[in-house]
C-alpha cells in the first residue's frame, strides 16, 4: 500500500503544478481536490431564501358552484382550453376542471362569483383568444366576456367569475406552461398589513405587503410561485357566497390548535383535512376577510394526484398521434 500511496502523492503534485490547484489525500486513500491558486473557481454564493416556500405548499383547487354543465364546458373546456378530470365526478352533479396542477372544482347550486380574480397560465395567447372568440354565440345571454390587454387576457365566466389569463413567464410565474398561479381578492383599505399577520402568525406560511403608488396589498406564498394576494380597493365589499379555496399545507397540526384557540374552525372533515373562514385582526377579532379556507395535510390521498391536462390543439381533422396530452411544466 506504501508504494501506492506514494506513486498517488507523486500524480497529484505533477498535477498541482499543471493546473494551480492543490490536491490532498483523505485518511481512507480516496483524493480530494481543493482548487486554489491562479486557476481556482471560487464557490459560488446562493440565496437559499428564494427556495423558502412557508408553511402553504400547493393551491389545490378553487370551488365555485355553477348552474349549468353546458355553459361551463363553453367557457372552461372548449374556451379557455382546460380538460375535465376523467377520472373523478364526471356526472351531471359536479366536474373538476385541470389546469396544471391545480383544478376548478364546479358543483350544480346556485351559482357563486369569487370576490376577486383567479389568474391562470395558458400557452398560445392568439389560439386562445380564437377560441374564446368562437364561444361568443354559444355564451350569448350570460356573463360571458373577455378583452385582451398588455398583460393578459382578461376573462368573465357565464356567472360572472373573472380569471385572468396569462401567457408563460419563467421569471414571473416559475416554469409552468399550464397552471393557476394566483388570486387576488378585493379587500378594504387598510386591511393587508393585519390580514399578513394573520397568515404569518396563525398559518405559519409566507406574507408581506406590496406597496406601489396606487396598490396595496397583501401577498400570501400558496406553493412554488402561487401567491394569494389581498388587493386593497375602495369599491364596496360584495357580500359572501360559499366559494371556497383549497391549500395543501405541511405542518398541519399547529395551524390546527392556533384556530381552535382563535374559534376559528368551521369544519372537521376527516384526519386530512379541516375547514375555517374567517381572517381576522389577532389584536381585536375583527373579521378582515371571509373565504372558506378547504385545509389538507399533505398525506391526503390527493396530494401530488397526477392531473390529466390535454393538449387543445388536438383535434380529429388535424390529429397528431402522440400529441393528445401536453405537459404543465415548460420544456
Amino acid at each position: 500500500m506504501g508504494p501506492l500511496l506514494n506513486r498517488n502523492r507523486l500524480v497529484m503534485r505533477d498535477s498541482r503544478r499543471a493546473s494551480g490547484s492543490r490536491c490532498e489525500l483523505a485518511p481512507d486513500g480516496l483524493n480530494i481536490l481543493r482548487r486554489t491558486g491562479s486557476g481556482a473557481r471560487a464557490d459560488k454564493q446562493f440565496d437559499r431564501s428564494t427556495q423558502d416556500l412557508g408553511n402553504i405548499v400547493n393551491l389545490g383547487h378553487v370551488n365555485v358552484c355553477i348552474s349549468d354543465q353546458r355553459l361551463a364546458t363553453n367557457y372552461y373546456i372548449t374556451g379557455l382550453g382546460l380538460t375535465r378530470d376523467p377520472f373523478l365526478n364526471t356526472g351531471a352533479g359536479n366536474m373538476w376542471v385541470n389546469v396544471g396542477m391545480s383544478q376548478f372544482h364546479l358543483p350544480i347550486g346556485q351559482p357563486d362569483v369569487l370576490r376577486g380574480v383567479t389568474g391562470l397560465v395558458v400557452p398560445d395567447r392568439t389560439v386562445l383568444l380564437e377560441r374564446l372568440t368562437q364561444m361568443r354565440k354559444p355564451l350569448e345571454g350570460t356573463k360571458f366576456d373577455f378583452r385582451e390587454n398588455n398583460d393578459c387576457v382578461e376573462t368573465v365566466c357565464p356567472w360572472g367569475n373573472r380569471i385572468n389569463v396569462h401567457a408563460p413567464d419563467e421569471t414571473r410565474f416559475g416554469r409552468i406552461a399550464l397552471g393557476m398561479p394566483y388570486i387576488e381578492f378585493d379587500v378594504r383599505p387598510g386591511t393587508a398589513d393585519r390580514i399578513a399577520r394573520f397568515y404569518r402568525d396563525v398559518m405559519n406560511a409566507l406574507a408581506t405587503v406590496i406597496e406601489s403608488a396606487d396598490v396595496r396589498k397583501a401577498c400570501v406564498q400558496v406553493g412554488e410561485k402561487q401567491y394569494w394576494y389581498f388587493r386593497e380597493t375602495d369599491e364596496p365589499e360584495k357580500p359572501y357566497d360559499r366559494h371556497h379555496a383549497q391549500i395543501y399545507i405541511a405542518n398541519f397540526s399547529g395551524p390546527y390548535r392556533r384556530l381552535k384557540e382563535l374559534g376559528l374552525l368551521t369544519g372537521e372533515v376527516n384526519d386530512h383535512e379541516y375547514h375555517f373562514k374567517d381572517v381576522v385582526d389577532l389584536d381585536t377579532r375583527d373579521v378582515l376577510f371571509t373565504l372558506e379556507h378547504e385545509v389538507r395535510s399533505q398525506t391526503h390521498p390527493l396530494y401530488g394526484r397526477p392531473l390529466v391536462n390535454r393538449k387543445p390543439a388536438q383535434s380529429n381533422r388535424n390529429y397528431k398521434p402522440g400529441h393528445d396530452s401536453m405537459s404543465w411544466a415548460m420544456a
